[in-house]
């Protein structure tokens, strides 16, 4: 009987893909793959970690030491490790958790799959076995990051940026869409900063301009662009392309100036007000989400107070915050002492979230009586779960519609908006789109 490998992924989605990759190869070399499987009878267990802040380290080093745990019990063959919590502290790892057979950084897919003696299987390097629900699947363009943001481990950790060629983007994407996904997200650190490495000038244009072109792709979505000019560049195809999601992720994470240039941000608050005018202005239906940091060191109540007026009167769509967490070897950690009380950080967090709840809400309650485009994720007791175009899966609002035998996971229907809350839609089905 072929051997069973539980792939246990933490993180982000880019994670989830490099995951979903090593799936593919083992099960092409033979191997039976799952992803998340609770209670798994797996024979190895790989868990893919995340190393990017403190509370994803503590969720890591949790999940290690549980496997660890439930090798001992269940008598797993393996326990490897890998991913970005290795790249960052292999050898303290290694030294203080024994019951690991192997330990790989970011880099070492191959080497995990020579570790069990799995081929490379280079003409598959553009598949993978999607651990998301069938209708839709990340997209990652690029690798590491050229940005120097002072708070930020990723540069560290990933590397420098490196753009994967159009090419094999486009391979991958039609992979995808052969296999039934609906939508693709694009992902990377900095989706801006696409092909300046590979082809000496920017390529996103270029890039989203071909994946919107392909066929039975219902939704490209994109996520995490800076406000500088490439996501301006973007604009004739939001108008354009009505698969292009009218949905942007912008993670400002401050609007003072001041912070702004403590974080080495490289944007201004005017770069911020006028990418942001500019796109509400040229398409008034457009979702802007963004992500702020509160706590980071030198920020002041009055820098504080910027961030709040700024999040009051913009009134973002989505928006997700996280408190200042103190990295080894960032340019924060080696320049700024971590100043602000934790108990600061908090408060100034949960001001932030309980603003952007009534936004939020208001915002919903204007979506009442509307009709949306919604395509269901799944089926909860009673209930179905969608998203419109202006939502990401996993981080933003839902649609709860009210169960029906002629709703399909996968599918797009119009929904009539019945109700609001904070951060879901209320909705009843009016058709199917076909």
């Amino acid at each position: 009987m072929s051997k069973k490998i539980n792939i246990v992924t933490l993180g982000c989605s880019k994670n989830r893909v490099d995951s979903e990759f090593l799936s593919k190869q083992f099960q092409t070399g033979g191997f039976v793959t799952v992803h998340d499987e609770e209670n798994s009878d797996a024979d190895i267990v790989i868990i893919n970690t995340c190393g990017f802040i403190a509370d994803a380290k503590e969720e890591s080093i949790d999940t290690i030491l549980f496997f660890s745990e439930e090798r001992k019990a269940k008598k797993n063959e393996k326990l490897i490790v890998f991913g970005c919590l290795v790249e960052r502290y292999k050898k303290e790892l290694a030294k203080e958790i024994s019951n690991v057979d192997a330990w790989f950084g970011v880099h070492e897919a191959k080497d995990i799959l020579g570790f069990l003696n799995n081929p490379f299987f280079q003409d598959k390097i553009e598949e993978r076995l999607i651990s998301t629900p069938p209708h839709y699947a990340y997209l990652k363009i690029s690798e590491g990051c050229d940005r120097t943001c002072a708070f930020c481990s990723i540069p560290i950790i990933r590397g420098k940026h490196i753009s994967k060629p159009i090419e094999s983007i486009v391979k991958e994407a039609e992979f995808l869409l052969n296999a039934g996904v609906k939508e693709i997200i694009l992902i990377a650190q900095d989706l801006g900063y696409y092909g300046h490495d590979l082809y000496r000038e920017n390529r996103l244009f270029q890039l989203v301009d071909k994946l919107s072109g392909l066929d039975n792709l219902e939704w490209l979505r994109l996520h995490y662009l800076y406000p500088n000019k490439q996501i301006i560049d973007l604009l004739p195809l939001f108008k354009e392309r009505k698969n292009l999601c009218k949905y942007l992720d912008i993670p400002v994470q401050h609007i003072s100036d001041k912070m702004l240039s403590k974080m080495r941000r490289n944007h201004t608050k005017e770069d911020v007000l006028r990418t942001i005018d500019l796109f509400r202005n040229k398409i008034p239906e457009i979702a802007l989400r963004t992500t702020v940091l509160v706590g980071h060191p030198g920020e002041t109540e009055k820098d504080f107070l910027e961030l709040v007026a700024f999040t009051e009167n913009t009134k973002f769509d989505r928006l997700g915050a996280f408190t200042y967490s103190h990295e080894e070897d960032t340019f924060c950690y080696k320049n700024y002492k971590d100043s602000i009380p934790e108990k600061t950080k908090i408060e100034r967090l949960e001001i932030i979230m309980d603003l952007q709840q009534n936004i939020s809400e208001s915002l919903n309650i204007n979506k009442i009586g509307k009709s949306l485009k919604v395509l269901i994720d799944r089926k909860e007791s009673d209930y179905f779960v969608g998203r419109t175009e202006f939502d990401s899966p996993e981080v933003d609002n839902e649609v709860i519609i009210e169960n029906s035998d002629k709703l399909k996971i996968g599918k797009f229907y119009n929904i009539k908006i019945t109700g609001a809350q904070p951060f879901d839609l209320e909705g009843a089905v009016e058709n199917a789109i076909q």
